[in-house]
């Protein structure tokens, strides 16, 4: 009988730890927003530290602490060293107000895209571009084996370190059709068959966000990278590295290696560029035929070109934040492709951090220059205003 009564004892205790076990509460990320103004499309991110995993199982996923819905989210690395640093998601959330999300654990398994809708990659096939996109907008610029072309006067390369713009008019990702469309079929990414196409001449210009170092009345740009490494790939980010060799701007050796990463929902690249031999740096706009309007707020610290191109219209932005816009310059020349307009930058720890980007009126995601530099103008402002993430 004793014997009975201390199974039964055993079993009620471990059923109540058990219980205690169940029901203990998940890590709370609460995300709140100051401004007047509705909040999506807005990547935040939690520390994967603050994250104790011990004894847990599974995949860490976010989930809405009302609807208990899993929230869309991506780790990522930030650094290269191949550990899982940050995890990502994007809230929407209300003016003036503050949302919770719980941190669970999931044993399914991650689906993944075989081509996510952030991403990027380097194009060994077409000479060696590197290029990416996400939802909305799509870019590349060009590596070692283009530049050695021209300098070897073989047919077919790009001498530039300048951004170019993909016009894409579709919310799927394009680059490997693009790519494979021009490189193995008769047709060619520069006809437009209803998902958009690369009518965007670079050149040596800046394109859209490409750095220059301006000496008394010249600028002075480096070649093209000269090699890559891809950070991360997925439904939020693609980030990678882009590493320039050292140039020379009027006996001034300077140094450049760009972190470029671009969200889901965005039109504009981050650009985060280590450079050693200088404190500024100007970061420009194509002005193309310069037959298009400028638009600059100083204060807000962006610039922005509207022009006419073929037969639809296109915006071109930067944004600085951080109050390290130092000045603008709308630069014309008769040298060909030299004309942009640029935004000088002044280094902080010896980077430089800006967003660049685009907007396509065919793509119908912006019909006129006044909603295009209302878009700049939001976007600056979400960046003075950022929404705040507590772990709990």
């Amino acid at each position: 009988m004793r014997t009975v009564k201390l199974l039964v004892s055993v079993y009620v205790t471990l059923l109540l730890f058990s219980c205690e076990e169940q029901t203990q509460p998940n890590q709370q990320v609460v995300v709140k927003n100051t401004l007047n103004s509705d909040r999506s499309f807005e990547t935040v991110s939690v520390d994967l530290e603050a994250i104790p995993q011990e004894n847990q199982k599974g995949n860490i996923v976010i989930l809405d602490a009302e609807t208990k819905a899993e929230i869309v989210s991506q780790q990522i690395d930030t650094d290269g060293d191949g550990t899982m640093d940050e995890i990502l998601f994007q809230p929407e959330i209300a003016a003036n107000s503050e949302k919770v999300y719980e941190i669970s654990f999931s044993e399914g398994m991650v689906p993944k895209d075989s081509i996510p809708a952030c991403y990027s990659r380097f194009v060994p096939e077409r000479t060696d571009d590197y290029a990416w996109e996400n939802n909305r907008v799509a870019f590349r610029t060009y590596g070692p084996v283009a530049q050695k072309m021209i300098e070897d006067g073989i047919k077919g390369g790009t001498l530039s370190s300048g951004i170019d713009a993909w016009l894409k008019r579709v919310d799927y990702p394009i680059i490997n059709k693009w790519y494979k469309k021009e490189l193995e079929t008769d047709g060619s990414y520069h006809k437009d068959d209803g998902e958009g196409l690369d009518n965007f001449h670079v050149g040596i210009s800046r394109g859209v966000g490409g750095i220059a170092k301006k000496i008394d009345t010249s600028y002075y740009i480096s070649k093209n990278f000269i090699s890559w490494q891809t950070l991360s790939t997925g439904p939020i980010r693609t980030s990678f590295i882009l590493i320039y060799s050292n140039w020379d701007a009027a006996g001034n050796n300077i140094s450049e290696e760009k972190m470029i990463s671009l969200d889901y929902g965005q039109n504009l690249s981050r650009f985060e560029i280590t450079l050693k031999g200088t404190d500024t740096i100007s970061a420009g706009l194509t002005l193309h035929k310069k037959e298009g309007e400028i638009g600059v707020n100083e204060d807000q610290g962006w610039i922005s070109y509207w022009e006419p191109h073929f037969d639809s219209e296109l915006g071109t932005g930067i944004v600085v934040p951080n109050d390290r816009m130092v000045g603008y310059e709308h630069y014309e020349t008769t040298r060909k492709d030299e004309s942009n307009l640029f935004a000088h930058i002044k280094t902080k720890d010896s980077k430089a951090v800006y967003y660049a980007g685009f907007g396509w009126k065919k793509s119908n995601q912006f019909t006129s220059k006044e909603e295009w530099e209302k878009y700049l103008a939001t976007f600056a402002e979400n960046l003075k205003n950022p929404l705040q993430v507590t772990v709990k």
